[in-house]
């Protein structure tokens, strides 16, 4: 079973879709760690309700950058971490952390990376980016995590179709859906062999 650590910054809905499969027998894995950096987060309150072990490290307990991102890799390496995905997690991570997990760390972005990424492109901004450019297919990007915002090499991609008279609200909740769904399967397909990561 891959131990797999869950990184969530607000409500957690990936988080919980991860864990859902892993409960079912869907994922071969388990979530050996939740990590937040909002102590008051939707993620939190699954973790408490999953019984799964839960760390708030952020600027409030490390306003240190260096001291934080020490804290972050010690807490993944003490759960025994093999696998650590990030599911919404709005904070870059440090060199410690990226090194010690070198290749093991993956991002969800809902957009077909590299169109809509970037700094600042999170949440309703990419979907509201992806109607204004006029693009009928839009999608979710499951790749590694590197020292910049969404430039790491994709791991897996799926299409989500934009439909007419899409608002970014209604193509959110449709690119989410599929999102929950290909994250699993992404990351089934990586504990099973199917997609190596090097």
């Amino acid at each position: 079973m891959k131990r797999i650590a869950v990184l969530a910054s607000h409500a957690g809905t990936v988080l919980q879709a991860i864990v859902d499969a892993c409960e079912a027998g869907r994922l071969s894995a388990r979530v050996c760690l939740i990590v937040s950096n909002n102590s008051h987060s939707g993620a939190h309150q699954r973790a408490e309700r999953h019984e799964l072990p839960f760390r708030h490290l952020s600027s409030q307990t490390h306003p240190d950058p260096e001291l934080l991102d020490l804290a972050v890799c010690e807490a993944l390496d003490s759960a025994g971490t093999e696998l650590v995905f990030l599911a919404g997690y709005m904070k870059k991570l440090g060199r410690h952390t990226l090194t010690r997990f070198q290749g093991r760390v993956l991002n969800t972005h809902p957009s077909l990376l590299p169109r809509f990424g970037g700094q600042g492109m999170y949440g309703a901004r990419v979907h509201q980016a992806v109607i204004a450019a006029g693009d009928r297919v839009s999608g979710v990007t499951v790749h590694r995590v590197d020292a910049e915002y969404d430039t790491g090499p994709v791991v897996a991609q799926c299409e989500v179709p934009v439909l007419s008279g899409d608002t970014p609200e209604v193509l959110a909740a449709r690119v989410q859906a599929r999102e929950r769904e290909f994250v699993v399967e992404t990351l089934q397909a990586i504990v099973s062999g199917q997609i190596s990561l090097g």
